[in-house]
């Protein structure tokens, strides 16, 4: 693992104690076939309100190693580590925000699907309608609170379920591909939609993504995954590339495809998986 020349200096960098810890981690999954290994290693920091975004090609591993965070499975070897803790069972101290539309609950409405997980952890209603309406107007859901999700555009939805993770005030926000649906419009308004939403509420991001643009686009730091099992093939600090015509951003972009070998522009849009 190595750091990229596109790193700034210590200036500008968060400084506190890390949120979460990655250290040497391996990850790996059961098939008819056998074990497979997914993740040879993995190793890297997260600080407080960072936006860390996890890309590599199809198959390497991120949205596994997404769910480690998370506590939905854990590693085979090496320690993930999340305020100090060691122990991690899903909770909502981790938001997670999944590629699907369909994550919304069907028969409630937006500002009910938002308060929910609030009334699971112990809010009384009248708090846990007043604090999702918050989140609902941040995420500019306000004209839409009293519809149902079969009402809504697949971004809308997206939304929602940010609103919904950020309401619970969590110590990290996990996503995993959460706009690989939707049509590249739709994608890169509500990319510049989640840097508003993180910079307002200082939310500490953890984003997996196989879009070179979106890592640039909405990440302060570039993890990148590589080979087959995969390893941090680098760490890169991309938050002073500039804007998407700039020479700054055209750099760092045919960097991240010469880490992750893409030798044709459509390498990064094929598949959603893994």
């Amino acid at each position: 693992m190595s750091r990229t020349a596109l790193d700034l200096p210590a200036a500008g960098r968060a400084t506190s104690s890390p949120v979460l810890r990655v250290e040497q981690v391996q990850l790996g999954y059961w098939t008819q076939d056998g074990f497979t290994l997914a993740v040879a290693d993995a190793s890297f920091e997260v600080a407080q309100r960072e936006k860390t975004i996890v890309i590599g090609p199809s198959g390497c591993g991120k949205s596994t190693l997404l769910k480690a965070v998370a506590g939905f499975i854990r590693p085979t070897a090496g320690r993930i580590e999340v305020a100090g803790r060691e122990r991690l069972a899903p909770g909502p101290d981790r938001a997670v925000v999944f590629q699907e539309f369909d994550q919304l609950f069907p028969w409630r409405t937006v500002l009910d699907n938002v308060a929910y997980p609030l009334r699971v952890n112990g809010w009384k209603r009248r708090a846990a309608i007043d604090r999702a309406r918050e989140f609902v107007e941040l995420t500019s859901l306000g004209a839409a609170s009293h519809r149902y999700p079969h009402q809504l555009s697949g971004g809308m939805k997206q939304r929602v379920a940010i609103a919904r993770a950020l309401a619970l005030d969590p110590a990290m926000l996990l996503m995993d591909e959460p706009f690989g649906s939707l049509d590249m419009i739709t994608r890169a308004r509500l990319q510049q939609e989640l840097n508003r939403i993180v910079e307002q509420t200082s939310t500490t991001l953890l984003l997996v993504t196989h879009s070179m643009d979106e890592a640039l686009t909405v990440g302060d730091k570039v993890v990148v995954l590589a080979g087959s099992p995969s390893t941090v093939r680098e760490i890169a600090d991309v938050r002073d590339v500039g804007p998407p015509d700039s020479p700054g951003y055209a750099a760092a972009r045919g960097h991240l495809r010469d880490l992750l070998g893409v030798r044709h522009e459509d390498g990064e849009t094929d598949g959603h998986g893994d």
